[in-house]
């Protein structure tokens, strides 16, 4: 018995982290300051800042199918080579089909990264705080249900965030996208900067800006004593960051939490379940099991957070069952799992430009130009719900473009050596409306190979998607041609919900037990001592890009656990 408590007693921290990516970097940061004991659990495996980047300066003739998959991969792979991010400089950061099966009820392409640091190696970096349009629009519109935050309770975390991620980005005085605490912005090229003018002069409602991305274009002496460096707009970053250049868990978070002493990573832990007392009324550990063993060991802790990333942060609490949550961990009201929400990126356009021969750009930005949503902003204006955020980027073919071409002698180098036409590529990205009918559930027979119920997805669009859609094409082409474009041309790509890679919902928010999972802080109504704090806690999915408000939710909500288990309360 002795040696059994003494067992448990090593197996025990302040907290447990769920996960080590983007929020999960962030929750073990702010719980090792405020001298919690943290555990860190992931299920892949470990990857350290530098050191584990093999591929971070290879040259394409380094690698063997010079950076391109081999067909074998893609056919094996049908799911993870869709990501525009996978190749072979970067494919041992993603999940692969067969490492982990899921069930798609609908089309669904789950793209995965199983490492320590997570996706945050491999995401597209972009950063837009939300205004309160975002998080009064479901109230205001009449769905999901309301938020029970606002800009205002958010607003100081976005800036806590900011400073220690470091963004890039210009203070543009847009109400509907509010300034944050900005490094020096990239520049719009000259075609781009056109553009800026065109819409500018044709649009009242209509405001082109750089985009905000999470690179250090001038650091601050909190990123240096991070030990990173200057963007060096290379665009290699999904091989990791050798110079630390945009933010990562593996270059930022993480390492500071481990400088308090009070971090601990254990990589290759596949998380099975969360551990509830029945006569403690609140969750004591963790079961976990071995990535490579398939050993099962438990850890126990006061606080827990969940930041596996939507999916698999709903897989895990769908499977944690006990006699009090039968159906999973706080689901009382059998929402666990439900209104999963996604952003829409089916629509692309793209045109010509006659001009500016006798100009170029330099370096490979990380961010496009960007343009928030213009529609429903301030009311209800059109036949669909929401709106969409549009980002667009101007360029000019390079020497690669005389690729295929026949030719010899000195006439023919040098046309490989004179720049093309400039062209223009236009996307969007918008918001969809959560529905009870998009949803995960757990399998009743098909198991993944750690014995655990393998995830179904059952998430589609619906006619209020294809209206969005419609109106960004018919909108993009008038903006396009009203700038001086020719060749346009529109397409409307047909993907999967999942490959936007921004799923959000199923542990909603809110203020009712009976229509939400978490409260306001984040914490479970019905467990006060889990948390929720990645894209599964969404109660709506705006429509720019989410990273920046999970981190920013993720330190709010960390603060106020540790506070609350110093009072005692946890």
């Amino acid at each position: 018995m002795n040696l059994n408590g003494k067992a448990k007693e090593q197996m025990s921290y302040d907290a447990i982290v769920i996960g080590s990516g983007i929020s999960g970097g962030w929750a073990a940061k702010e719980l090792c300051e405020k001298g919690l004991k943290t555990l860190v659990l992931e299920r892949g495996r470990m990857v350290k800042h530098i050191t584990d980047y093999p591929t971070a300066m290879a040259n394409p003739w380094d690698l063997p199918h010079r950076n391109r998959m081999p067909d074998t991969f893609e056919a094996a792979n049908p799911v993870a080579t869709k990501c525009y991010a996978l190749d072979e400089a970067t494919q041992q950061y993603f999940v692969k089909d067969a490492e982990h099966p899921y069930i798609q009820e609908k089309p669904f392409d789950w793209i995965r990264g199983y490492q320590v640091g997570g996706k945050s190696l491999i995401w597209a970096r972009q950063t837009q705080r939300w205004s309160d349009y975002e998080f009064v629009a479901p109230a205001r519109d009449g769905f999901a249900v309301d938020w029970p935050i606002r800009y205002a309770d958010l607003a100081p975390w976005y800036s806590r965030v900011e400073k220690f991620v470091g963004i890039s980005g210009n203070k543009d005085g847009i109400d509907s996208l509010p300034d944050g605490e900005f490094l020096p912005p990239f520049e719009l090229n000259c075609v781009e900067k056109h553009i800026q003018t065109a819409v500018k002069t044709n649009y009242a409602d209509r405001h082109v800006i750089i985009g905000r991305c999470a690179h250090l274009t001038k650091p601050q002496p909190i990123h240096l004593q991070q030990g990173r460096g200057q963007c060096q707009a290379r665009h290699l970053c999904y091989r990791g960051c050798p110079f630390g250049g945009y933010f990562s868990s593996n270059s930022a978070t993480l390492p500071w939490a481990a400088k308090t002493g009070n971090l601990t990573i254990r990589p290759d832990s596949v998380v099975h379940s969360i551990i509830y007392n029945e006569q403690k009324g609140k969750a004591t550990g963790v079961r976990v099991i071995d990535a490579h063993t398939k050993q099962t060991t438990e850890y126990f802790a006061k606080i827990i957070f969940v930041n596996a990333a939507c999916l698999n942060s709903n897989l895990v609490l769908l499977n944690s069952t006990s006699k009090r949550f039968p159906n999973g961990l706080g689901n009382d009201n059998g929402l666990l799992g439900r209104y999963v929400a996604f952003h829409n990126y089916r629509g692309s356009l793209t045109a010509s430009f006659e001009g500016y021969e006798d100009q170029y750009f330099y370096g490979r930005r990380p961010t496009t130009a960007f343009m928030p949503s213009f529609r429903n902003v301030k009311k209800q204006e059109t036949d669909f719900q929401r709106g969409y955020m549009v980002a667009f980027s101007a360029s000019r073919a390079g020497w690669g473009r005389g690729n295929g071409q026949e030719g010899f002698g000195a006439e023919f180098k040098e046309s490989l050596l004179t720049p093309g036409d400039w062209s223009v590529y236009m996307m969007m990205q918008a918001e969809t409306v959560p529905k009870y009918e998009n949803h995960v559930r757990l399998s009743a027979d098909q198991k993944d190979p750690w014995g655990i119920p393998q995830l179904i997805t059952s998430v589609g669009y619906d006619d209020n998607d294809i209206k969005i859609l419609k109106d960004f094409l018919v909108q993009g082409a008038e903006m396009l041609d009203k700038s001086g474009c020719k060749n346009i041309a529109s397409y409307d790509d047909n993907r999967n919900p999942g490959l936007d890679i921004h799923e959000m919902g199923g542990v909603r928010m809110g203020k009712d037990p009976k229509t939400s999972l978490l409260n306001k802080w984040n914490q479970f109504h019905n467990v006060k001592n889990v948390f929720v704090t990645d894209g599964a806690c969404m109660t709506s999915v705006g429509n720019q890009n989410p990273s920046i408000t999970f981190m920013a939710l993720t330190a709010r909500a960390a603060n106020y656990a540790a506070a609350e288990l110093k009072k005692g309360k946890l």
